[in-house]
């Protein structure tokens, strides 16, 4: 006997009308919105939260269900069953449709994995009332199912979730699991936004307990960026040292590893102390000896002298984002709206042990409110720059060197602007701006940044937090043929 609802309504009637309205509302909506608002005398009254509460009551008390959902677990006795609606799920996922229309009889079997079993109840939910509360444990079997029965908006949405919480704290990480998990299925947005977070985010990642779980891969892949962001290239092999250490791996990954590290951007003493410490270093000395003794000898002679003979160009040579105070730094600027800011800092010239000792003054301009170059600034005689400010303008930041020297031959210098913000509880990298030497400014700086809200996504208790990275890049000299 079928339920009815109302004065001798066919329950299947009354639900079939409800969703058709939902579903109206919801695929229309901008006709819909678009009639109210050319008709200016008219009131709307809104109770569809009121009839999604009601369809979800009939999922939880399985009023008038005309299809029973078997869900078993593989590799286990384990079976759930839900008493669901065929008009709800066809509605909602092509998938669904078809497996009702192949169905035999009021039983639908739907095999799934222990993880996706274990929350196919809140998937179920969802496509009744549109909503789900997901956890971090959660994300990566909601998206199978979503991605399963093609349940599109679901699966975006969660995509987007995993993307903002990447800085999230977790017991065992997620980021790379995540990452890992997007590689799988192809999902190269999400797998871009996992390795960006993991890049500009590696000085917490290495010493968090997800590190250990990295593949091989996606270390190799990491190793190769000249992005990362961390405190030094110390900093990086000792990390890579606890990771072999723990996985193991072949001598073929371990070599591929340590001569991804850029040696030539660890100082000479910590170089000797490594040698002289590091069993991993000691052991596999011979797989390396080459790239020790090209830094050594970068670190030994005129960066000219050795542009004469070596291409410094390549990868041993060029500095990552590193945060220690020789290569840049923090700079925290309060009410970002307000005034203009100046700041001054110093970096070494380059980082051979031979420029290790000469120091670059730089100086920094921000400005809420800044016109194009072209119209920007002057100088007075004492050097101070005059800016040129307007409401119109949006802000900008500059960066030069205080003076110029003829130590500068043969160096320029990549600047990078690093951009922190408060995500989850977590200070972490939001945005990294770079600009050339040629370029005193970062052209897209903060272009979409709103610094008037105090809530802003930028900001951290209302300050703009920036560190200042400055990578010195030796330049290979054409030697003319004899």
């Amino acid at each position: 006997m079928v339920r009815s609802c109302g004065q001798g309504i066919p329950a299947w009637v009354y639900v079939g009308t409800l969703l058709l309205f939902i579903h109206s509302v919801t695929v229309g909506g901008a006709a819909l919105k678009q009639e109210v608002a050319l008709d200016s005398g008219a009131t709307v009254l809104n109770h569809s939260m009121s009839l999604v509460q009601r369809i979800e009551t009939l999922l939880a008390l399985g009023n008038s269900s005309d299809v029973t959902l078997r869900v078993q677990t593989i590799s286990t006795d384990e079976v759930k069953v839900i008493q669901a609606h065929s008009l709800v799920l066809t509605l909602q996922s092509d998938v669904f449709e078809e497996l009702l229309l192949n169905r035999n009889g009021s039983v639908v079997v739907l095999r799934e994995t222990p993880d996706c079993a274990a929350v196919i109840d809140k998937f179920v939910r969802y496509l009744y009332c549109g909503d789900i509360s997901v956890r971090l444990d959660q994300a990566i079997s909601l998206h199978k199912l979503a991605s399963k029965y093609h349940v599109w908006g679901l699966q975006q949405g969660l995509t987007q979730y995993m993307t903002q919480h990447l800085s999230s704290d977790s017991p065992t990480g997620h980021a790379i699991g995540w990452y890992n998990y997007a590689l799988q299925i192809g999902d190269m947005g999400l797998r871009d936004s996992c390795l960006q977070y993991l890049s500009w985010n590696l000085s917490s990642v290495v010493q968090s307990g997800e590190w250990g779980s990295i593949s091989e891969d996606l270390l190799l892949s990491l190793l190769k960026r000249s992005d990362l962001i961390l405190q030094s290239e110390l900093e990086l092999f000792e990390a890579l040292e606890a990771w072999i250490s723990q996985n193991q791996p072949v001598s073929s990954t371990v070599e591929s590893a340590l001569r991804a590290v850029r040696y030539g951007m660890i100082p000479p003493q910590h170089l000797f102390r490594l040698q002289k410490q590091s069993l991993l270093l000691q052991k596999n000395y011979e797989s390396i000896r080459d790239l020790l003794y090209l830094a050594f000898q970068f670190h030994s002679a005129s960066p000219i002298q050795l542009a004469k003979y070596f291409d410094v160009n390549c990868s041993i040579f060029t500095p990552r984002n590193y945060l220690s105070t020789s290569w840049g730094s923090p700079w925290v600027i309060n009410n970002p709206t307000r005034d203009d800011r100046s700041f001054s800092f110093q970096t070494q010239l380059g980082p051979s042990g031979y420029d290790s000792s000469k120091r670059v003054t730089w100086n920094a301009l921000f400005s809420p409110r800044w016109l194009p170059l072209s119209a920007r600034s002057t100088y007075t005689e004492l050097g101070a720059m005059q800016p040129t400010r307007t409401d119109g303008g949006r802000p900008r930041i500059i960066v030069t060197p205080a003076t110029s020297s003829s130590d500068f031959a043969g160096v320029s210098f990549q600047k990078t602007v690093i951009v922190m913000a408060r995500q989850q509880g977590k200070v972490v990298v939001r945005h990294v701006y770079n600009f050339h030497q040629s370029t005193e400014e970062a052209g897209d700086f903060l272009v979409d940044a709103d610094l008037q809200r105090r809530a802003s996504e930028y900001l951290i208790d209302s300050s703009l937090y920036l560190h200042i990275v400055i990578k010195p890049l030796y330049h290979t000299l054409i030697v003319a043929r004899k």
